[in-house]
This record gives C-alpha cells, sequence and structure tokens, in this order.
C-alpha cells in the first residue's frame, strides 16, 4: 500500500507541474519534504538493493537511447574530463574540505562522504535539461556526463569505504578496481549489445519485443556486477548501441516501445524525486550527536564545497585542452565563458547520491564498532542532494534567459528536415517506380496514384511548415492541419460509436476501426509536429 501511495501522489503531482512555471522535479521534492511530517503517512526508507538495480537501470536505459551516439562521440573529450575527472576530484576536494571542518570525522569517512556527492544525476540533468531547452551541445555535455558518472562515484565510494571499514585499499588497488569497473563494464555492453539487437530484430511479436526491450536494462546491469563491473556502463553501452540502430527494429514495436518506456521513465521519475523529499525524517531522525547549529553549518560549508570544486573543474577542462592543441583550436570553436557558466551550475545531485549513502554499513570490519559519522553523512548527502535542486534547480532557468544563450534554430532544423525529407522521398519515388514496372506489382492507376500522394503530402508539409502564421486565428500552418485534422477522425469516430451502438458493428469492428483512426491521428500529428 505505501509504494502504491507513493508512486499514484508522486504521478499526479507530477502531472499537476506541468500547468505551473515550476519543473516537476522541484515540486516533487517539496512535496516530499512537506509529506514526510504530515501524520499518517508511511516512512519511506530508501533502499539502495532497490534503487541501484531496480531503478537506476532502466532511468539510464531511457536516458541512454534517447541519446545520441554519434553527438556523444563529438563531445567525448569533455564528457570524460566531467564523468571521471571531476568526479575523481570532486571526490578527493569534498572529502578533504569535510575532514577539515568535521571534528572527529576520519579522512577516510570524508572520502566516503565525497564519492557519494561527487556525480551530478542522470534524472535531474535530463529533466531539467529537456525544460529548459539548452542548447544542444550543452545538453549533450550534461546527458553524457550524468550517464557515465554515476559509475565512476560509485567506483570511488567502493574504494574509500574498503579503507574507512578496515578492508584495506591501496592507490594501485583503487586504480585496479576502477579499471576493472569501467573495461569491464563496457566489455560486457560491447559483448551483449550485439545478440540483443539480433533478437529484436528477428522476434516477430511486438508484444515479446517490448517484453524483451523492459527487461535488457536489468540484464545488462546484472550481468555486469557479476563480474564485479560496472553496471552502470554495461546498461548504457547497451542503451546506446540499440536507440543508434532503433531504425532496424519494425514501426509497431517503435510505436509501442516509446509509449511504453515514456510511462516507465515517468513513473519512475516522479517517484525518485518524491522519494528525495520524503527521506527527511529518516535522515533528521538518525542524526544524533551532531544535532543542532553545527550540522546546520556542516550542510552549508559541503553544498558550497560541492558548488564550487565544479566550478574550479569546469574553466579549465573547457579552456585548457584549447591551450595546449592546435588542433582543437582549429577542428572547435572558441566557446564562450557563458556555456562553462551553465554547465557548472547544472550539476544537481540526485537518488543516487542517496541510494550510495544508505548503502553506507552501520558497523566497521568486525561488525562491533559503528562506522563513524554514518548518520552526519546521510544528512550531508541528502542536504547537498536537496540544496543543488532547489538553489540550482531554481536559479538555471533564469540563469539561461539572462546569459541569453543562442538556442536551436527553428527555422535551420526545419529546412534541414524538409531537405531530407524531400531526399527520401525522391528515393522513394524512384523504388516506387521501379516496383510499378513489374508486372506481378500492378495496381490500378488510383491506387499508385494515392500512394504517390502519400509521398508528396509528406514531402510538402515540412516546408509548409516555413510559412506564416495564419492572420485571423494566429494558427501557424501546422496547428490548422492538426486541428481539422482531429476535427474530421473526431466526426469519423462518433458516426462508428454510433454504429456501434445501433447493433450495426460490433466492438470488435469498432475497435479495429478506431485504432485505424488513431494510426491516422498519430501520423497526422507527427507531421504537423
Amino acid at each position: 500500500m505505501p509504494l502504491l501511495l507513493l508512486v499514484a501522489g508522486s504521478a499526479a503531482i507530477a502531472a499537476a507541474a506541468r500547468r505551473t512555471p515550476v519543473p516537476a522535479p522541484l515540486l516533487l521534492v517539496a512535496a516530499g519534504l512537506v509529506f514526510s511530517y504530515v501524520p499518517g503517512v508511511p516512512e519511506y526508507t530508501l533502499d539502495p538493493d532497490i534503487v541501484l538495480p531496480l531503478v537506476l537501470p532502466p532511468l539510464l536505459h531511457s536516458a541512454a537511447t534517447d541519446s545520441s551516439y554519434l553527438d556523444l562521440r563529438a563531445q567525448l573529450r569533455p564528457v570524460a574530463l566531467l564523468s571521471v575527472g571531476y568526479v575523481l576530484f570532486a571526490t578527493f576536494v569534498v572529502g578533504w574540505a569535510a575532514y577539515q571542518l568535521v571534528p572527529g570525522l576520519s579522512l577516510t569517512g570524508a572520502l566516503v562522504l565525497g564519492a557519494v556527492v561527487a556525480p551530478p544525476d542522470a534524472v535531474a540533468a535530463t529533466a531539467v535539461a529537456r525544460r529548459v531547452g539548452l542548447p544542444s551541445r550543452i545538453t549533450t555535455i550534461l546527458q553524457g556526463e550524468s550517464l557515465v558518472n554515476d559509475a565512476t562515484a560509485i567506483t570511488a565510494y567502493r574504494v574509500a569505504l574498503a579503507a574507512a571499514i578496515g578492508e584495506g585499499a591501496s592507490w594501485a588497488g583503487g586504480i585496479g578496481e576502477f579499471l576493472l569497473a569501467a573495461v569491464g563494464g563496457v566489455a560486457v555492453g560491447l559483448v551483449l549489445m550485439v545478440p540483443i539487437h539480433w533478437l529484436r530484430t528477428h522476434l516477430k511479436e511486438p508484444l515479446l519485443q517490448n517484453t524483451l526491450s523492459l527487461l535488457i536494462p536489468f540484464v545488462a546491469y546484472a550481468a555486469a556486477e557479476q563480474f564485479h563491473a560496472s553496471g552502470v556502463l554495461a546498461v548504457v553501452v547497451v542503451a546506446l548501441f540499440l536507440g543508434h540502430r532503433a531504425w532496424e527494429v519494425d514501426f509497431a514495436t517503435r510505436l509501442q516501445e516509446d509509449a511504453v518506456w515514456k510511462m516507465v521513465a515517468f513513473v519512475l521519475e516522479s517517484s525518485v524525486f518524491a522519494l528525495i523529499g520524503l527521506q527527511l525524517r529518516v535522515v533528521v531522525k538518525g542524526l544524533g550527536e551532531y544535532e543542532g547549529g553545527d550540522a546546520a553549518w556542516y550542510a552549508v560549508a559541503v553544498f558550497l564545497v560541492v558548488v564550487a570544486s565544479r566550478f574550479v573543474w569546469v574553466y579549465p577542462a573547457m579552456f585548457l585542452p584549447r591551450l595546449l592543441s592546435a588542433r582543437i583550436r582549429e577542428r572547435e570553436e572558441n566557446p564562450t565563458w557563458k556555456g562553462p557558466f551553465v554547465i557548472a551550475w547544472a550539476g544537481m545531485r540526485g537518488v543516487v547520491s542517496l541510494a550510495i549513502a544508505f548503502s553506507i554499513p552501520e558497523t566497521l570490519h568486525g561488525g562491533e564498532e559503528p562506522f563513524p559519522g554514518r548518520n552526519l553523512i546521510l544528512f550531508l548527502t541528502f542536504t547537498t542532494v536537496i540544496g543543488t535542486l532547489v538553489v540550482q534547480g531554481v536559479t538555471l532557468p533564469p540563469l539561461i534567459r539572462m546569459l541569453r544563450l543562442p538556442g536551436r534554430d527553428p527555422q535551420a532544423e526545419t529546412l534541414a528536415e524538409a531537405n531530407a525529407q524531400a531526399q527520401a522521398s525522391r528515393a522513394a519515388e524512384r523504388r516506387l517506380d521501379e516496383l510499378l514496372s513489374d508486372e506481378r506489382n500492378a495496381l490500378p492507376e488510383p491506387l499508385a496514384d494515392r500512394l504517390r500522394r502519400v509521398l508528396e503530402r509528406r514531402r510538402n508539409a515540412v516546408w509548409e511548415r516555413l510559412g506564416q502564421v495564419n492572420p485571423i486565428t494566429g494558427e501557424t500552418v501546422d496547428d490548422t492541419y492538426r486541428r481539422l485534422s482531429r476535427e474530421m477522425i473526431s466526426a469519423e469516430r462518433e458516426i462508428f460509436v454510433k454504429l456501434r451502438d445501433g447493433r450495426y458493428i460490433d466492438d470488435e469492428m469498432l475497435r479495429t476501426l478506431l485504432r485505424r483512426l488513431d494510426l491516422e491521428e498519430a501520423a497526422a500529428y507527427r507531421e504537423a509536429a
């Protein structure tokens, strides 16, 4: 019952957020904070054994399949510098700062805290990037970073934790574990992606294909973890490959898959952000000896160090390679200070940091002595996550507007789409002429003309989007076309229902006719959109 309440409540709040200027993640976190102290609301303790293997893989899979492999490859250097370099840098900087600030906190315990709060969250970055309409290059860098940095942070956490609980850890061992996780995760992904894609293209039932699609992230994650490799990287590698080759899967599967994964991502993202807010009562209750002004000071200090360390890393990572390499200067445009500023400010933390923090054992090696500062680490992780989501999440949209970053050029994108559609239509016309010249493909002329008109309509629809708005209604050509199509289809739909009610057709025939109209309405919407 508590799980149903969490999912239903978070989905309702996320849906309501779409009618407000407030981003859904922030409203969900705020609602979670409020409801955590409402009498009768169950105590939701974030279980890392559920979040890491069951929630993180589908969210990463959904984000990676929506990402562009080619764009990520073009931005490989900044993505690698952020997802690996920055996470390790933040681990040491935040850890050293916490060690200096908090009396009694060991260096290894402080480094555990540093690794926990180091990675910006994939869910938060994707949600904010979609909402504020960041330039494509910045969006690619943030998404690429958030897809990979969890693997770096989890590995750094394991190394720091091994030292903290007394299992011993050396620099050589830490580097070896990092390489095993990174190389092993990528290797598992490379091994799995081809047979999984082959199976997807050879299954003929869309329901079976979509069932497989839902299982893929869990299979990739579990397979990598069996070899002590990074399940995160395995999921990302497989998802990027499948997204890049999605055109080879039949259309029915793509239609269903798109709807299924949108629903899964919506439910999980909504629940995750609500769950973050609901941790307040759990975290504060266990704070113990650190209650009061000292804990608040530590929280503010760690938050400031987390934010400042990102600025300290991002600007050199963006500009130093240009100073050191003439090839980079020739190949890439000179960035302004604005893009790195947005990248630095967009480092929101999320549920992965909390899940890792909750996985810290309660006792040291041997099980007798409690883990020093565990409750404080949980509290500082929570305040850092909330601070970055609220402070940076709220201020990021106005910051982007104030900086006036050049966004996407809709006119140029529409022109490129029109040119691509024109080339594709010409190829389709040539292929149609070849097929119709064969006697085995003979069609009555009206049907052959219908095929040609479909091509012509697709080709012209994109060019028409470059036209002016209607001076009377203010509608664009797209809006008018979509509205008229829906009105016509609605009229047909009403007649079909009346015929069913009058027993002229049965329900099975009604469903067939309605599905045909649904596909036509979807096609009309896609052409206009």
